[in-house]
């Protein structure tokens, strides 16, 4: 059993983009209300590609576009809102409350790309992801680690 500060920890190859799509529908099956998860990954490590296909398996369809440069986006689902936030362009982790965030953690669903921009402002309760490349173009290596009520969550993630 781990300490109750260790994160649970699972490493998976996404050998392509259609195992990626299994792999945020089955976190899209297991979030609740205020679940926030957390996406990290360089450029291109595919963040966002997560995030349309969990937004797709949550039920959100048509243009999904990336907030970059909006810094969120939001959808109004039946059971709750998702936000899908990209802070990459933010400066200190403040201008997020700017952006709704605490609104977003206590009600809503919250995608958060460039988490570590949010520095103490990042729940400690959450569902980090974390997106390196493989051994091919199209393959990812993925860390799941889930801190708080996502520690046991992590071992219901069905493998893709």
């Amino acid at each position: 059993m781990l300490p109750p500060s260790e994160p649970a920890r699972r490493e998976i190859v996404l050998p392509d983009i259609h195992v990626t799509e299994r792999l945020a529908s089955a976190v899209a099956g297991l979030v609740r209300p205020g679940d926030v998860i957390a996406l990290r990954g360089d450029l291109g490590a595919g963040k966002t590609t997560f995030a349309r296909f969990f937004l797709a398996a949550r039920g959100v369809h048509g243009d999904v576009p990336s907030p970059t440069f909006t810094l969120v986006q939001v959808y109004a689902q039946p059971a709750c809102e998702i936000w899908h936030f990209d802070l990459y362009r933010l400066n200190a982790p403040a201008e997020a409350i700017e952006l709704g965030i605490e609104e977003a953690f206590a009600t809503a669903i919250s995608l958060i790309e460039w988490p570590d921009r949010l520095g103490p402002l990042l729940p400690p309760d959450r569902l980090t992801i974390a997106f390196g490349f493989g051994a091919t173009a199209d393959a990812r290596r993925v860390t799941l680690e889930g801190f708080g009520a996502w520690r046991e969550r992590v071992a219901a993630v069905a493998a893709p």
